[in-house]
């Protein structure tokens, strides 16, 4: 093998100089970035799916952050949380991506939306009525009153009571205890048609199209400043004319209650109602209704109703 002369290994050495410098200087690849997650209960196990990042840089969604590649967090209460990852990459740029995670989902946050929901959860009767949905006495397990179809068909209360308004009503609730209501265009609610008789108050009703139901629209004002509460279990006590003595209990039942004068649904004597189910985006809800003159204030009837997420 020839020996390389010394002007030779100069050019040599200055062409290899030359190349790395060149590549040096090529704009280097962007990072990327990705999240990977598991929840269980509150507390969220992150994994940074990244390439060529030097840093991350986490929001979780509460006020929290963290610097860690794979941090584990546990927040303070059940919700909805918009997580960010951000990474930064060895030449300085930052890649971010988001993820959304659903974490603890009680009853209680399917309701209201949970801490970061700002403007609540706003709730409407569907019209669209599951086979659950019916026109019930106010018994023991809901049994079909007389004369009310077994199931109810979509838009029931506009094709058979012309009353369609009473499914444009929307009623909000609060992560802090709030209460919104808004009886829109008509300002006025569903209610018990005796009720309204019985309090003085049958100068407010609009629409009397389910009078053969005991039902009508009635004008109402929402209270301000309202609240609600929620109990997950309780024996809930109602005036009933199916009850010993005026009364029936219905045990280990979930409630919603109002203050003042408010109300879901049904604007009726008894404002205290049974929340029989939820899920993200319906619920199913029993208001009483006290409709015979004899046996006023107790309840003779009960709707059973599915509110679904106003989007």
């Amino acid at each position: 093998m020839r020996k390389l002369s010394i002007n030779e290994l100069f050019l040599l050495i200055a062409g290899i100089g030359l190349f790395l410098a060149c590549k040096k200087d090529e704009p280097s690849e962007p990072p990327k970035v990705g999240i990977f997650f598991s929840i269980a209960d509150k507390q969220v196990a992150f994994t940074s799916l990244t390439k060529r990042v030097a840093s991350w840089n986490w929001d979780f969604g509460d006020g929290k952050s963290s610097t860690e590649a794979n941090p584990v967090h546990v927040y303070e209460s059940g919700g909805y949380y918009t997580v960010t990852l951000s990474g930064t990459g060895e030449n300085g740029d930052v890649i971010s991506v988001k993820a959304d995670l659903a974490v603890a989902l009680t009853p209680y946050v399917l309701l209201t939306g949970g801490p970061t929901a700002a403007n609540g959860k706003t709730w409407k009767l569907t019209s669209n009525h599951p086979v659950q949905d019916k026109l019930a006495n106010a018994d023991a397990t809901f049994t079909i009153a007389k004369g009310a179809p077994a199931t109810l068909p979509p838009g029931a209360f506009g094709l058979y009571l012309s009353m369609p308004e009473v499914y444009e009503d929307t009623y909000t609730f609060y992560f802090d205890g709030r209460y919104a209501h808004d009886v829109k265009a008509d300002k006025a609610s569903f209610a018990g048609l005796l009720n309204q008789m019985m309090t003085g108050a049958a100068a407010n009703i609009v629409n009397q199209g389910g009078k053969s139901f005991g039902l009508c629209t009635a004008k109402y004002t929402p209270q301000s400043g309202a609240t609600f509460t929620y109990v997950e279990k309780e024996n809930f006590a109602v005036p009933s004319v199916y009850g010993p003595g005026g009364n029936l209990t219905y045990e280990n039942v979930s409630t919603l209650n109002f203050s003042g004068t408010e109300f879901i649904g049904l604007m009726d004597k008894q404002r205290k109602v049974i929340l029989q189910d939820i899920s993200d985006k319906s619920m199913r809800v029993v208001m009483f209704m006290a409709a015979s003159q004899t046996y006023y204030p107790l309840n003779t009837h009960a709707l059973v109703l599915t509110f679904e997420v106003v989007k």
